[in-house]
């Protein structure tokens, strides 16, 4: 066991993928130590048993395995039904949804309509005390999610987005001013991630750390967790659209915990469910790199900004995902039997409105994605119709939240060039955050 991590020991300790090393948590390590290359780090938590804590709000119910201290009321969770609709529809009779997002009758209540809130409250119970700027870059969705919840807790944060994704930052309430709000006007959520990183290097930063971030994966792992929860059974496949791949990740860690906790012998365990990753044409580097064998998604920045302008789903549009990374995108695609697959703008955008005419609810883009490719999936007889299928509705609700509330839209304090100079564009955040 490392010493250098011992302040805080709690409820879990923190292993890496690669090398096995095991640590202590300070809520703020989010790489292994030892001389090896890039490997997800990963937790490991004392209680081994799937045990729901029936009085905690929200994913707080899950809390003996989520990375946090105490835990925060206004935090929801992920609802998980058995589709009637779409089952219908695609005569999948055990089909089943994961809802994240707004949906009163339902009993879903994220405020920012996707799950990337479930990552952001877990983020910010790990994240120790204050004193610090928490630094999240984002292409939009997790740039919402943890302005909204810093600014519930006035916690200060920076938050940096390219432009196109400013129109996600509308609230029920307006942002408080610890919340700084950072566009980059002409460019991509790698741009973003680019002046982020940059800014970190300043002792007043702290890297949110994306999917290096244990809170990030266990906060996304919860939507596995619910779904098990209700079904009692893992599913066979999981559909979800993926930009970095970080909830997918996520779901298979979850499900490996919740395979290991039934204590069957190893050959009797159920097996893991097929992860079935899903991009939007043009942008497809990781259904690229998959169907080629590459470890590596390949492609010039020029030719993925061109892609960008093409999506219907541009919070899918990261060109470096953790692709090859020990544990992430690759090898939970290996180690879970499962596949990439591709819809076209126009059936991401037919199949968001198939999905509001027979269940209810309007989606996101990102959803649209992954209710055409299961679509497509079917069609092409990829699956069994009696398999059991969960489907992740990463966001949605967003039309009804602003039926029911008037929503402010927030403005950003900073507007930048991705063609600045670095140096310039740390200088004028730094300033911006009295941190220069």
């Amino acid at each position: 066991m490392d010493d250098a991590n011992t302040a805080a020991v709690r409820h879990y300790t923190i292993a890496c993928s690669c090398c096995g090393r095991e640590y202590y948590d300070d809520g703020l390590i989010l790489d292994c130590t030892a001389g090896h290359g890039p490997a997800l780090l990963r937790t490991r938590y004392a209680d081994s048993g799937f045990h729901p804590l029936t009085d905690r709000p929200g994913i707080f119910r899950y809390q003996r395995w989520l990375p946090v201290t105490g835990t925060q009321p206004d935090c929801g969770r992920t609802v998980v039904y058995r589709s009637s609709g779409l089952a219908r529809l695609l005569r999948l009779p055990n089909l089943w949804i994961a809802f994240n997002g707004f949906w009163p009758e339902r009993g879903a209540t994220l405020q920012t309509a996707t799950f990337k809130e479930l990552e952001a409250c877990t983020v910010l119970g790990r994240t120790p005390g204050s004193g610090v700027i928490l630094t999240v870059a984002s292409s939009g969705n997790t740039g919402a999610a943890f302005a909204w919840a810093c600014s519930q807790r006035q916690l200060s944060c920076l938050i940096i987005i390219p432009e196109n994704g400013l129109r996600r930052f509308k609230f029920r309430d307006s942002l408080h001013p610890c919340v700084n709000l950072v566009v980059v006007e002409d460019g991509d959520y790698p741009d973003a991630m680019q002046i982020a990183s940059a800014v970190c290097r300043l002792p007043a930063f702290l890297p949110e750390g994306g999917v290096k971030n244990v809170g990030r994966r266990d906060g996304l792992a919860t939507v596995l967790l619910s779904a098990f929860d209700e079904m009692r059974r893992l599913p066979d496949y999981y559909f979800q659209a993926v930009g970095s791949g970080t909830g997918a990740i996520a779901v298979l860690e979850a499900a490996k915990r919740v395979r290991d906790s039934t204590g069957e012998p190893a050959g009797s365990r159920p097996e893991l469910p097929k992860l079935m990753l899903c991009q939007n044409l043009p942008f497809t580097p990781i259904f690229d790199a998959w169907r080629l064998g590459e470890r590596e998604p390949t492609g010039s920045a020029e030719g993925f900004r061109h892609a960008v302008r093409q999506v219907y789903a541009d919070e899918l549009t990261n060109w470096l995902p953790p692709y090859a990374t020990r544990g992430g995108v690759y090898d939970s695609l290996q180690e879970s039997r499962g596949d990439v697959l591709v819809a076209s703008s126009a059936a991401a955008r037919q199949a968001a409105g198939t999905f509001l005419e027979v269940e209810g609810i309007d989606i996101e883009p990102a959803a649209g994605v992954a209710v055409a490719c299961l679509q497509d999936a079917v069609a092409r007889r990829r699956l069994n119709r009696e398999a059991t299928i969960l489907l992740n509705i990463t966001g949605g609700g967003r039309g009804r939240l602003a039926k029911d509330y008037c929503l402010v839209q927030a403005e950003p304090k900073l507007r930048l060039s991705r063609r600045l100079c670095e140096e310039d564009a740390v200088h004028q955040v730094a300033a911006l955050c009295g941190a220069s």
